[in-house]
């Protein structure tokens, strides 16, 4: 997870009705995120053929005060995945923002973790790449891993008047620390000319999760 500050007014045409940013010392951020879905299922059934896959995905962070509790959540500006059906069916059941093109990954752990995640667009393979050690390391409170993991809530923006809030299941995850990370994006092309501004900027921080097991609640509410 790349991790980019970002003024507040690029977020607020993404930003659900009923949420607010939120603010880690004063700052807004957004993520360009690579990850692996494995053995995924669907009411409990595996997805025969289309289980397992890349996804590349932009998102950016946000809470919802209700009844003096704060729900932390994320938003999707942009989720990427290889196959046609798997962009079609997360439109359609979920209404997120799924699109389908080339995609692929290489994972090689053993002295060090070795991961990067690539995706074409307009004829370019765009990628994010980071080297690791092995070590698994615990997130520390009122850090930048926290602020960015520690989330179990996400919301769809389904039009001006209307947000859909699911609720994600996962224990905390473990860390890894970064040795070398290089990031190859067209922010321009990808997300549009409003993140344009972050081709030619660094992350405030890059982080490598260990990741487990990950449930979505089916039912959804809306408000």
């Amino acid at each position: 997870m790349a991790n980019y500050e970002i003024a507040p007014s690029v977020l607020e045409p993404y930003l659900p009705k009923g949420v607010e940013l939120d603010f880690l010392n004063n700052k807004t951020y957004v993520s360009l995120v690579g990850f692996m879905f494995k053995n995924t299922s669907l009411f409990g059934f595996p997805i025969p053929f289309f289980g397992s896959f890349e996804e590349i995905n932009l998102r950016f962070y946000v809470r919802k005060v209700e009844n003096r509790k704060i729900k932390k959540g994320v938003v999707f500006i942009n989720e990427t995945v290889p196959f046609k059906i798997v962009a079609l069916l997360a439109n359609k059941l979920y209404k997120e923002h799924y699109i389908s093109i080339p995609t692929k990954n290489s994972i090689d752990i053993t002295e060090h973790k070795q991961i990067k995640y690539e995706w074409k667009i307009n004829h370019k393979w765009n990628s994010i790449e980071v080297q690791s050690d092995t070590d698994k390391y615990k997130i520390e409170q009122a850090t930048i891993e926290e602020f960015i993991f520690e989330r179990y809530f996400g919301f769809t923006k389904l039009s001006d008047t209307s947000t859909q809030e699911y609720q994600i299941h996962h224990p905390k995850w473990m860390t890894n620390k970064i040795l070398n990370t290089h990031i190859d994006c067209d922010f321009r092309s990808m997300y549009g000319d409003a993140f344009s501004g972050l081709d030619n900027q660094k992350p405030d921080s890059v982080i490598l999760a260990e990741g487990s097991q990950v449930s979505v609640n089916w039912k959804r509410e809306r408000f």
